[in-house]
């Protein structure tokens, strides 16, 4: 097994459980706690990669799934890799494309050897495995790997979840030796391996348990935000992240809300991504600093002020309520690129002010007045 990693994993201050840390990429630095903009198909939807940039995104997500279907991660490569054909320079991370073939594609059928499926863009049959996973996210040339899992349902039978994960590990073991096999990659890219178990303290540690045998540069809490509801993540992440290792970095996959993103830092979470503040911001939802904000109501028709005024985002500087009301009831293209800004800015600010409190200190206040600000309006 390959022991080193490009990847380096600093922590700099804990409280509590929440850590400050940083990522060193030879493709730049990450600040943790990180929230990761999604890029499924080489775009963060409605921004130019240098306005996500410019919110102080460090990392994005790209997804293996739909690259390899549109337009084909040989083709990616031909092309120069993700990084030259987004022109997106700074570190990538792709997700292994198994949760989108469960959630997204027909006629699926799930084999030892992985699971083949037809396309939801136009049928086409495709068979995606360990192997293949890693070799398509080396063609993307991505600076973090995930390996290729299952995720099943929680709310399935005990029996039904374990001998999921129990796949899921022998396919963690698979995605090792193909990313290990890839050379160069190998050598300046970074793979991390996937926690499942659902919502089950013990099959979480066993799973914990064989990803650490294998070996992985980091570790995603895989299985939740699919349904279980708040309560029941956070009764999870009480005890998943310290079941994992200490000295890697920690990943909550598809996570989430900002009061889910507070109460998983809590709890020892280093790594985010989420679709919801991209697709929220298309379709007039707005995240401040007090809670959530639809746009689409009337009430903001005449509203001057700002989105939020504790935001430094180049949308809250420049345009009002009113105006941003206007696009949203519209359905003007650049209603969705303002709103979608000012939510990934959002985000970004959230990270630094909790990243700010850890290293201060003060984490356990900064979480309760924000929730206290936050939830007000609920």
């Amino acid at each position: 097994m390959r022991n080193e990693c490009f990847m380096r994993f600093e922590r700099l201050a804990e409280d509590g459980r929440a850590r400050r840390g940083r990522l060193h990429f030879p493709r730049g630095t990450v600040e943790t706690p990180a929230f990761m903009p999604v890029g499924t198909a080489a775009t963060v939807k409605a921004m130019k990669p240098e306005t996500v940039r410019k919110t102080g995104a460090d990392i994005i997500l790209g997804n293996t799934y739909h690259l390899m279907l549109r337009p084909g991660a040989e083709r990616v490569a031909k092309l120069g890799g993700l990084h030259k054909f987004m022109n997106w320079d700074r570190p990538i991370l792709t997700d292994s494309g198994g949760y989108q073939v469960m959630s997204l594609s027909d006629l699926r059928k799930l084999t030892e050897k992985g699971v083949e499926f037809r396309s939801h863009i136009d049928g086409s049959k495709h068979m995606l495995t360990p192997e293949r996973s890693m070799e398509i996210q080396r063609l993307l040339g991505s600076d973090i790997v995930m390996a290729f899992d299952e995720c099943p349902r929680a709310d399935r039978p005990r029996d039904e979840i374990a001998a999921s994960m129990e796949m899921s590990m022998r396919w963690a073991k698979r995605s090792r030796e193909g990313f290990n096999a890839g050379g160069e990659h190998a050598e300046r890219s970074a793979l991390f391996g996937i926690q499942q178990g659902a919502l089950d303290e013990d099959l979480r540690k066993i799973s914990a348990d064989k990803l650490a045998d294998i070996g992985f540069d980091g570790y995603a809490i895989g299985g939740l935000a699919v349904g279980e509801g708040q309560e029941a993540m956070f009764a999870t992440l009480d005890f998943a992240p310290a079941q994992l290792p200490q000295d890697r970095p920690r990943y909550l996959m598809g996570v989430g809300k900002p009061d889910d993103l507070v109460g998983a830092v809590e709890r020892g979470v280093d790594m985010f991504d989420c679709v919801l503040p991209s697709r929220s911001g298309r379709n007039g939802q707005a995240f401040t600093w007090s809670g959530p904000m639809n746009l689409r109501n009337a009430r903001f028709a005449e509203d001057a002020d700002p989105l939020d005024n504790r935001c430094t985002c180049d949308t809250c500087n420049t345009y009002s309520r009113a105006y941003l009301h206007h696009l949203v009831k519209s359905q003007e293209i650049l209603g969705a690129m303002l709103m979608t800004e000012h939510n990934i800015a959002f985000y970004q600010q959230l990270m630094q002010a909790m990243r700010d409190a850890i290293a201060n200190g003060d984490f356990a206040h900064f979480a309760d007045s924000f929730r206290r600000d936050y939830l007000a309006t609920r």
